[in-house]
C-alpha cells in the first residue's frame, strides 16, 4: 500500500481520502497541480502583459506620448501610448533598474518558500498570488530584456492624467488587493495563552 493511499479505516471515517499539497509521498506532478490556479493565472498574466508590450512595441516608438504620437482608444479618456519606466509604480525609484529586478526575484523567491504561510493552499490565495507572480514575472523580463519596464495604458480624468501602466502592474495591483481582501477575511487563529 502507498504513505497517502486510502485504507478501509479511512473509507469508514470519512476522512479526506485526497493528500494535501506537498504531502510526503505525494508526486511532484501532484504538488505542482496543488497550486494550478497560481500557475494557470500567473501564465495568463504573463502571456498577455508581454503580447500586449510585444505589440505596442511593433505599433509605437519608445517615447511615444501625447497628442498625435498615441493610439486613441476612447478619446479623452484612455490611449496607448509607449514609454519606458526604470523605477516602479508612479516612477518612483527610477534609474534603479536592477535594484528593483533584484528584488522582484526575491519577492518570486519568498512567495515559493512561505507559500504554506502565506496559505496558498486556498484557491483564492492561489488566484491572487497568480495575479501578483504573474505581473511580477512580466516586469522583470522588461527590465532584463530592455532595461526598463514598457508602460502604455494611459488614462485621463478630466485635467488629472493617471500614471502609465500595463497589463502586469494592474495583476500586481489585483493580486495585492485581492489578497489582503481575502485574508482579512480569514477567521483569527487561537491564540497560544
Amino acid at each position: 500500500m502507498k504513505p497517502n493511499s486510502p485504507n478501509a479505516s479511512d473509507l469508514e471515517s470519512g476522512q479526506p481520502t485526497t493528500p494535501e499539497p506537498g504531502a510526503v509521498g505525494q508526486s511532484k506532478i501532484d504538488r505542482f497541480l496543488a497550486y494550478r490556479r497560481l500557475w494557470l493565472l500567473g501564465g495568463g498574466v504573463y502571456i498577455l502583459d508581454q503580447w500586449t508590450k510585444f505589440w505596442i512595441n511593433a505599433r509605437l516608438p519608445l517615447g511615444s506620448y501625447g497628442p498625435g504620437a498615441n493610439i486613441p482608444v476612447f478619446p479623452g479618456f484612455c490611449n496607448f501610448v509607449h514609454v519606458g519606466n526604470t523605477g516602479a509604480a508612479w516612477s518612483m525609484f527610477s534609474g534603479a533598474s536592477t535594484i528593483l529586478a533584484l528584488l522582484a526575484v526575491g519577492t518570486l523567491f519568498a512567495v515559493f518558500f512561505w507559500r504554506r504561510h502565506l496559505g496558498l493552499r486556498q484557491p483564492m490565495a492561489q488566484m491572487a498570488f497568480g495575479l501578483l507572480c504573474g505581473g511580477i514575472c512580466g516586469n522583470l523580463t522588461d527590465r532584463l530584456l530592455h532595461g526598463h519596464v514598457i508602460d502604455f495604458i494611459d488614462l485621463h480624468f478630466g485635467s488629472y492624467i493617471y500614471p502609465t501602466f500595463n497589463v502586469a502592474d494592474s495583476g500586481i495591483c489585483v493580486g495585492v488587493f485581492g489578497y489582503i481582501l481575502w485574508s482579512l477575511k480569514q477567521p483569527v487563529p487561537p491564540s497560544d495563552k
